[in-house]
This record gives C-alpha cells, structure tokens and sequence, in this order.
C-alpha cells in the first residue's frame, strides 16, 4: 500500500464528507494505493456515524473510536499503530489542511528520501493571538531541538512508515513529533510549504492553555530524550556546580573571617553573614539534586527498557 492517512478528529461531523471526496479524488488522480483511519476522539456529535457511512461507502475509509476524550496525541498514536501504508500522512479534519499537498509530501519521502516532512503553513487564516504565540513557540522549539523547521505544529505531515513505528506519541507531545523523530534516530527531516485555508465549519479547539502546556512538554521531551537512560548526567551535574559554588563561597566566608582575626580586625561573626546562608542553601539544593541523579539513577537501570534501542538493520537474523 502507497499511503496511509490519519486523521484525528473531535466534533467535526460537517466537514468529513468533503474531506473525504476530496481525499478520494486526490488518490484517484494519482492512482495511490492508500487507506484513512479516522480517529474519533470522544466526539460528542456525530462524528462516528459519519465515519461508518463514509466507510460503507469506500472500504479505503476505516474508523477508530475513543470512549473518551484522550487527545491528539493519544488519536495519532492508536492510529500510527494501525497504519500499513509505505507513507504515513497525518492531517487534521477541520479541512483547514489541503488534500491536494499529499502528492508533493509523497514525493519528499519516496524520491527525496526524507525521513519525516512537516508542512509550514506560512500564511495563516488563524486568530492573531495564536499566530503570535505560534511564532513565538516555534523560535524556541528551534532553539531547543536544533531542528530547522518554521512550523513544529502543523498538523499536516509526512513520514516513512519506520518513522512513526518507532516513536511513541503520548501526553501532548504531538507538537514535538519532529523532536521524537530525531532522538529515535531519524535525521533527515524537511519541510514543504503547504496551503493553510481558514476554518469552514465548527470552531477551533486552540486555547491558551494549550501554549503554556507546550512548553512545560518542550521541556519535558528534551529532558526525557536526552536524559532518561542517563539522568546523573543532568542532575549529578548541576548538583554538583551548585554544590561547589556554595562550598567556595563558605570557605570564602570562613577564610575572611579567618584573615580579619589574624590581623586583630573586628570582624561579625560568620553565623552574621548572609553569604554564609546562602552558601550553606546552594550546598543542600546542590547535594538533593546529586542524590536526585543518583536515585533516578538507580531506577533507570532497573528499568526493563534500559536497554531498548532501536535498530534499524542487521546483517544477520
């Protein structure tokens, strides 16, 4: 199979019939073997009995249905689990991504040999707060990951079959799934301008809570990429910085004392100095954060996973 499509989805019953003509069309047009799973995540309208009809109508069209409301990321992972398709394409049902960047994505991983594609709607019909707070998010994910995309969020994206096999998307780490690529070993990561089209049904779901969340998971996907089988290397340390930091400044302390005395100098007692409090506070904030390291240490080596690595090719079976 050529291509397969994921598509998480909550409350958008109006606009999956023309999603999925158009997706059809696209596919017809470009003779691509391919399938949709539409994940439902917890929709409220009637969103599901959409997706049955529409699956009735083409085999191609498959659904997933959540109990409940877990997330995009949960929606993404149940789909990327189910995919057999060579190309992994996920786009957002709210038809604000165009079926027709599917072609141009396929080529980028099948002829151009990308590893994972994500599109760059560089002109927005969004809500200006969220194309400030986009920008502003997207500059420090760069930052952080070294990761030369403009748009770490688009939903619109491309990917070898391998890729999203060998990754788990969970939480609200979906923003941060070129971040995941990467750290599993995928480097070859692109981007493609696609068309970005103002919503035509329903509302959006952004929120501001949802920006401060995305840095609290930028934080913790870099932490747990870099660290997780090694976080002594983290915590151990900046330990022991802060740590050394406080002991020079209670020798420092004592030894000016120490100097003051020796030279019959009135000089307050050590105990009187607020150096003396603050060193002696860096010292236990920098022995808790070794000990941190060493207990988190301890756990990661018990961890059944410790070593899970991912291999992409042997010589031998």
């Amino acid at each position: 199979m050529d291509i397969s499509v994921v598509i998480p989805l909550f409350n958008e019953e109006e606009s999956l019939p023309e999603l999925a003509a158009w997706i059809e069309k696209v596919m017809v047009e470009n003779n691509f073997t391919y399938e949709v799973i539409m994940i439902d995540d917890g929709s409220n309208d009637n969103s599901w009995d959409v997706i049955e009809k529409l699956s009735q109508r083409n085999p191609n069209i498959k659904g997933i249905k959540f109990r409940r409301n877990y997330g995009k990321s949960a929606a993404l992972f149940s789909g990327f689990d189910a995919v057999q398709g060579d190309v992994v394409i996920s786009m957002d049902a709210d038809l604000q991504d165009s079926p027709d960047e599917i072609p141009g994505l396929y080529r980028m991983i099948t002829e151009e040999k990308y590893d994972m594609v994500s599109g760059w709607k560089k002109k927005r019909y969004d809500p200006f707060i969220k194309k400030i707070t986009s920008k502003f998010f997207n500059r420090t994910a760069r930052a952080v990951s070294g990761i030369k995309l403009h748009d770490f969020n688009c939903g619109l994206k491309s990917y070898r079959k391998t890729v999203v096999k060998s990754i788990e998307v969970y939480g609200e780490m979906h923003r941060y799934i070129p971040i995941l690529a990467k750290y599993a070993g995928f480097v070859r990561i692109g981007e493609m301008v696609v068309q970005h089209q103002a919503r035509k049904y329903g509302k959006t779901k952004f929120g501001i809570e949802r920006f401060i969340n995305g840095f609290l998971d930028l934080l913790s996907v870099t932490f747990i990429s870099k660290f997780s089988k090694r976080p002594m290397h983290f915590f151990g340390l900046i330990g022991t910085i802060i740590f050394s930091l406080g002991l020079i400044a209670a020798v420092a302390v004592g030894a000016n004392k120490l100097v003051a005395i020796s030279q019959h100098i009135s000089a307050p007692k050590v105990t009187e100095s607020p150096y003396f409090y603050i060193a002696l506070i860096a010292m236990v904030i920098g022995t808790q954060l070794f000990l941190t390291g060493f207990i988190a240490e301890l756990v990661s080596r018990s961890s059944s996973e410790r070593n899970s690595y991912k291999i992409e090719k042997k010589t031998f079976e």
